[in-house]
């Protein structure tokens, strides 16, 4: 059962209330002067709607499939690491959630517990997404484990070939522990080849920012093009991830699915980014506030708020169904909000909860 708030910025300050400073630091910041995470919000700010009238939205699906995998709604959880620093049960509380929800998550290969008891915790789908720490003969021992614990799909980090400064300071349980990043800094084109030819399973790059990585990501066959500047988090004075989209959706021609995370939390939020051409879109720091507000009921709560956000905003955009969104019900628009991480949230009391 999910409990009992009316917004998601109630759910954001009930986290603030809960989370010690280093791990709403760890779920709140981005790397250097953040500027990639504030224009990951000012580019959703800079899109405004282009409603249709008169249309019949009486019912509305909000229903939509990722590799066939159906969702109730067009959000997935994204992988965060050191989820036991924000909740107890880690990777089984945001797996609980999802299938209580009825989404899919991505576990991480860096959270807790290990992925097998993650896995095991649920029956429904989940990606498993991983971080290269060893040699080929690592990789082909780590993903006959994941295919033994019955993951649906494996997405491959690409964009932490170093790992960021982020002066907010505080470093998660996984940072403090990993070691061999070596491995991660020497992945190639070459090596996405090798893994997809070992993992047998649909294959997900998480970290594409660009058409050209996004034209050679199909020639490879991968299945999914998961569009991500890691919410901030690693390249500082990047794009925003939705002003990326349009030319990834182009250069990928249908050949693979589209995947968006970075800034998204609202519900027009995940339509603006449906409307330019992808399929679904992932929650990274509202999945860790909803954690840190109420463990799995609180992450419940928060994509039930989304979807109510979504049946408003379909209902009022003249959509019924999902795949009914394209560029035509969006424009540029210029923004009216100073961006930064709460700048979708202006009730917060002060705004910024530092």
């Amino acid at each position: 059962m999910s409990l009992d708030f009316v917004t998601n910025q109630e759910i954001i300050m009930a986290a603030r209330r809960n989370l010690n400073q280093d791990v709403w630091d760890y779920l709140s910041g981005g790397s250097e002067s953040e500027t990639t995470m504030r224009r990951n919000r000012l580019g959703f700010d800079s899109i405004a709607f282009r409603p249709r009238v008169l249309v019949d939205v009486s019912k509305i699906d909000t229903s939509t499939t990722v590799l066939g995998h159906k969702l109730r709604i067009p959000v997935m959880l994204a992988p965060i690491g050191s989820l036991q620093a924000i909740t107890p049960g880690g990777g089984v509380t945001v797996s609980r959630a999802a299938e209580e929800f009825g989404t899919i998550n991505f576990v991480s290969s860096v959270t807790q517990p290990s992925f097998e008891e993650i896995a095991a915790s649920t029956k429904s789908p989940k990606m498993f997404q991983l971080y290269v720490r060893g040699d080929l003969k690592w990789i082909e021992e780590t993903l006959q484990r994941v295919k033994e614990a019955g993951y649906a799909a494996l997405c491959l980090t690409v964009d932490t070939a170093y790992y960021s400064r982020r002066e907010r300071r505080w470093l998660p349980p996984s940072k403090r522990v990993e070691t061999d990043r070596y491995y991660q800094a020497a992945l190639t084109w070459k090596m996405i080849a090798e893994i997809k030819k070992i993992a047998g399973l649909p294959l997900i790059l998480k970290g594409i920012a660009t058409a050209e990585d996004a034209n050679v990501a199909v020639k490879h066959g991968v299945d999914v093009i998961y569009v991500s500047n890691h919410g901030g988090r690693q390249l500082d004075h990047s794009r925003g991830t939705i002003e990326a989209l349009p030319e990834i959706v182009e250069a990928a021609g249908g050949k693979a699915e589209i995947l968006l995370d970075g800034s998204i939390l609202r519900g027009t939020d995940v339509l603006k980014a449906l409307a330019l051409g992808a399929k679904a879109v992932a929650i990274g720091k509202l999945q860790g506030w909803g954690l840190g507000a109420g463990g799995q009921a609180g992450l419940v709560r928060v994509l039930e708020l989304l979807e109510e956000e979504i049946i408003n905003s379909m209902g009022l955009l003249g959509v019924s169904r999902i795949d009914q969104l394209g560029p035509n019900y969006v424009c540029k628009a210029q923004p009216v909000t100073n961006p930064h991480e709460m700048s979708a949230f202006v009730n917060i009391p002060g705004l910024r909860l530092v």
